[in-house]
C-alpha cells in the first residue's frame, strides 16, 4: 500500500508557519475510477479506502486523522470559522473554512472545480488561513470574498492576506453554452474577459481560474498566484468529474487542498 502522496506548493506560501499542499490524485490504495489518492467522504469508493487515503495526508500534514477537516461542499458561498474539529458524519454544508488555531488541517475537495488557499496574519504575527472551493456558483456568488471577510473577521490584516487558485478546469477544456455567461455579466460586465469563443457553434469557453484571480484583485489582493494545471486534461494527475462525465462514468474521485498551521 503506497504512502507515495504528491502535492504541489505555492513558493509565496513557504516558510510562514502554515503548510499547504495541492494533493494530486497519485498514491493512496482506491482502485477502478477512484484509482489513486480519492479523499472524497461523499464518493462511493470504499470507505475504508478513502479512510486510508486521507490517513496518508494527515500525516503527510503532520496532523492526526481525525483533526483533518472536510466540509458538505454545496456549491454555495458560505465561509464556516473552525473552533474545533467535528466527525466526519458532522460536517458543516459550507464551501469554505477558515480558521486560526494551530494543529488543525482544513480542506477543500475538488474535481475541477478550483480549490483557493489563503493566508494572513494578525498584527500579533499568528497566522490565520483560509481554504474555499469555488466552483463557477461559488465563485460569481462571492465565495471567495466571504472566505477573505471572515479571515478578516478573526483579526487577519487585509494588508496580509495572500491566495493560490489551485489545480482546477482550465478555459480550453471548459466548454458552456453562449447563456452561461449572462450571470456573470449582469455581476459585472467585464466578466466578458474570461469567455472566449469555442470551436463548437453556440458556445464559449471560460476561464474560471482568471476568474477566480480577477475576483481576488477586486478585492483589493496584491499576492495571488495561480498554479498552472488543467484536471481535465491530466488524468494521470487529477480526477476530472467532467471528464468522467464525457466518458459516461457513473462517478469519479476528489482531489484534496490542505492548509494548516504548524
Amino acid at each position: 500500500m503506497s504512502q507515495n502522496v504528491e502535492y504541489l506548493v505555492s513558493d509565496d506560501f513557504t516558510n510562514s508557519g502554515v503548510f499547504h499542499g495541492f494533493f494530486t490524485r497519485k498514491g493512496g490504495v482506491s482502485s477502478g475510477v477512484y484509482e489513486g489518492l480519492n479523499c472524497g467522504l461523499g464518493s462511493e469508493d470504499n470507505i475504508d479506502y478513502v479512510s486510508e487515503n486521507r490517513g496518508y495526508v494527515a500525516q503527510k500534514v503532520g496532523v492526526s486523522y481525525d483533526r483533518l477537516l472536510s466540509i458538505s461542499q454545496v456549491h454555495g458561498s458560505k465561509a464556516f470559522i473552525v473552533e474545533e474539529p467535528w466527525p466526519e458524519d458532522e460536517r458543516p454544508h459550507a464551501d469554505a473554512l477558515v480558521c486560526d488555531k494551530p494543529g488543525i488541517a482544513i480542506s477543500i475537495l475538488t474535481a475541477d472545480c478550483a480549490p483557493v488557499l489563503f493566508m494572513g496574519f494578525k498584527e500579533d504575527g499568528c497566522p490565520v488561513i483560509g481554504a474555499a472551493h469555488a466552483g463557477w456558483q461559488g465563485a460569481l456568488h462571492a465565495v471567495i470574498e466571504n472566505t477573505l471577510d471572515t479571515m478578516k473577521k478573526l483579526g487577519a490584516r487585509k494588508e496580509s492576506l495572500k491566495a493560490c487558485v489551485g489545480p482546477c478546469i482550465s478555459q480550453k477544456s471548459y466548454e458552456v453554452g453562449n447563456d452561461f455567461m449572462l450571470p456573470f455579466l449582469q455581476e459585472n460586465e467585464n466578466s466578458k474577459d474570461f469567455f472566449m469563443s469555442s470551436q463548437k457553434e453556440g458556445h464559449l469557453n471560460f476561464d474560471l481560474s482568471g476568474y477566480c484571480v480577477w475576483r481576488m484583485e477586486r478585492y483589493g489582493l496584491k499576492k495571488v498566484l495561480l498554479l498552472p494545471e488543467d484536471t481535465y486534461k491530466q488524468e494521470e494527475k487529477f480526477y476530472s468529474y467532467r471528464r468522467a462525465t464525457h466518458r459516461n462514468e457513473k462517478e469519479c474521485g476528489r482531489q484534496i487542498s490542505v492548509i494548516s498551521i504548524l
